[in-house]
């Protein structure tokens, strides 16, 4: 965990801001398959393995395609698979351009988006904008002592007595060439330059965003989305989104500079998405981004929502004790801020959280907090296996830079063999081990259980794609919120309302509805047929402990 918030501190340091400036380019609305979109993170090392080399592989993705239809997800978001030194797990590139081979080759990944486009699934590459492996051409030419083409690519300081910057690591005494580079996470993770919003005038070396190097990376990165969209990715989820420009205390010339991508964008290719590594969707929303995640290193509101925070238990706990307006107030003006302009992007986790939404989790506890996730405004995303619950067990060895991240980038269990059917390699050829644990959850079991979280996560996905009122852009209007009670919240759209109440609680909760809503005409779509009870001149809703109900209102 000390290593995940060391990487997203960094993109959380730019304040979020409602005022920053606007381009005069009008944006073109998100695209209309966002809309409906449920992805699914792969991480690609350790999903599935066609080769039976114990490495997770592109083959592997298409063979799982059809489980992912069949769960009916909408889109892919697949980590690096650039080739690179993995001393970051593929997130220190060194060849935007090329597949790493231990995942295939280029016409692998063409394949994988032909046939995920076939099936109705969008695959979002990922990019990692910030910096490159030190491995990288362009760094090792930009190292050197004689200027070239690549010199002021990367953030070199005066010299090597310069040994800090401010908020900045400063790697020293590596190059040929008398300076010391700014690094973004790693040491072999030189940050590129694009430039500094406020350069210190008593530091040269601090370049304007408008100086030939930075508008050189600028418009590489353009060249390297160019060439994926070509190839048939649908968007990128961009790494460490907010960081790009350097000293920028608003955040407005990082802003500016994702304004001017979209308009780019929408342009040339307006059906493609992009989603930052962000979390300021009041921010990243507005000046190009079609969406935003919410990261719990940032937002307190949403770290609480699954996972412990701050000693207290989550919202999604049995014990009950931090209520649902905790994140309300966090998510509500958010919400209000981005409306009609893009989507925030709610998970269950990602390869940098530890726990897994699955740890301390049973299989009903795990289909309530489904239910959630799937019935939110936004765009969700399912990281791999979280819809089986499975859980990250206790760091007990670094994998390619991963460290206490590690327990969560664990091979996908597809089913009950030794293996848990991920790769036919011996076991200690696996990229990683499989959960030890003996009662770990897997596809196959869950396939054939109707009550199981996967096949849970299949229905709300069917619901939430057959009605309009529960797609990313519905109206959300939250009703109970408090301790003691259910969380209920509505959400409708011009053509009907959804009513979706939820217990996480070990104790039977029950809470009266405002006036305006009617339960006479309610139509349960999934979970408690009894959830609705009149009293009075209102209606009230009962639930018994870790249950919930998803009803359709009359109009």
């Amino acid at each position: 965990m000390i290593a995940a918030v060391a990487r997203f501190a960094r993109a959380a340091l730019l304040p979020g801001l409602l005022g920053v400036a606007a381009s005069a380019a009008e944006l073109r609305p998100p695209p209309a398959w966002l809309e409906q979109a449920v992805f699914y993170q792969i991480y690609p090392q350790t999903y599935a393995d066609s080769d039976g080399d114990g490495i997770g592989d592109l083959r592997g993705i298409i063979h799982k395609l059809p489980y992912l239809h069949e769960l009916g997800v909408t889109g892919i978001w697949m980590n690096p698979c650039f080739v690179s030194p993995f001393r970051d797990a593929g997130y220190d590139v060194a060849d935007f351009y090329r597949v790493a081979p231990r995942y295939g080759t280029n016409d692998d990944l063409r394949a994988l988006f032909a046939e995920a486009k076939r099936l109705g699934i969008h695959v979002m590459l990922d990019l990692v904008a910030a910096h490159t492996s030190d491995q990288h051409p362009w760094f090792r030419e930009s190292q050197r002592a004689e200027k070239n083409k690549y010199t002021d690519w990367y953030i070199w300081t005066a010299g090597v007595g310069q040994l800090f910057a401010p908020n900045q690591q400063v790697v020293v005494g590596t190059a040929e060439r008398s300076a010391n580079y700014i690094a973004s996470f790693y040491s072999c993770q030189p940050a590129l330059n694009y430039g500094y919003a406020k350069p210190d005038p008593t530091q040269p070396w601090q370049q304007r965003i408008d100086a030939p190097g930075p508008l050189a990376v600028r418009a590489e990165l353009k060249n390297i989305m160019r060439f994926w969209f070509e190839m048939g990715a649908s968007g990128f989820r961009v790494d460490m989104a907010g960081s790009l420009v350097k000293n920028d205390p608003d955040g407005s010339a990082t802003a500016a500079l994702w304004r001017e991508f979209r308009e780019w964008m929408d342009r040339e290719y307006p059906d493609k998405a992009m989603v930052s590594e962000w979390s300021e969707p009041h921010v990243a929303i507005p000046q190009g981004f079609h969406m935003d995640f919410l990261l719990q290193w940032t937002k307190p509101g949403y770290a609480s929502v699954f996972r412990e925070n701050g000693g207290q238990p989550a919202i999604f706990d049995r014990r009950g004790t931090t209520p649902f307006r905790k994140f309300l107030t966090e998510f509500e003006p958010l919400l209000a801020a981005t409306r009609g302009k893009g989507y925030m992007a709610l998970h269950t986790g990602n390869h940098d959280t530890t726990p897994r939404f699955g740890n301390g989790r049973e299989a009903r506890d795990l289909v309530v907090a489904h239910a959630f996730l799937l019935t939110m405004p936004g765009v969700p995303f399912i990281y791999y296996g979280d819809e089986i619950g499975m859980r990250s067990p206790p760091f007990t060895v670094n994998k390619e830079g991963g460290y206490e991240r590690t327990p969560a980038r664990m091979p996908m269990h597809w089913d009950a063999s030794p293996g848990a059917g991920f790769s036919t390699a011996p076991l200690e050829k696996f990229y990683l081990a499989v959960d030890p644990a003996r009662e770990r959850p897997n596809v196959a079991a869950q396939l054939a259980d109707t009550t199981s979280p996967l096949r849970a996560v299949q229905r709300f996905i069917a619901l939430r794609r057959a009605h309009p009122a529960l797609a990313a852009s519905g109206d959300f209007r939250a009703l109970l919120a408090d301790a003691g009670q259910p969380i209920v919240y509505l959400r409708a759209n011009a053509s009907e309302r959804v009513l979706v109440a939820l217990n996480p609680t070990a104790q039977a909760v029950t809470g009266e509805l405002p006036p305006e809503i009617d339960g006479r005409s309610a139509t349960v779509l999934d979970g408690e047929t009894h959830a609705l009870a009149p009293t009075g001149p209102r209606w009230r809703v009962e639930l018994p402990p870790v249950s919930y109900a998803i009803i359709r209102l009359a109009p």
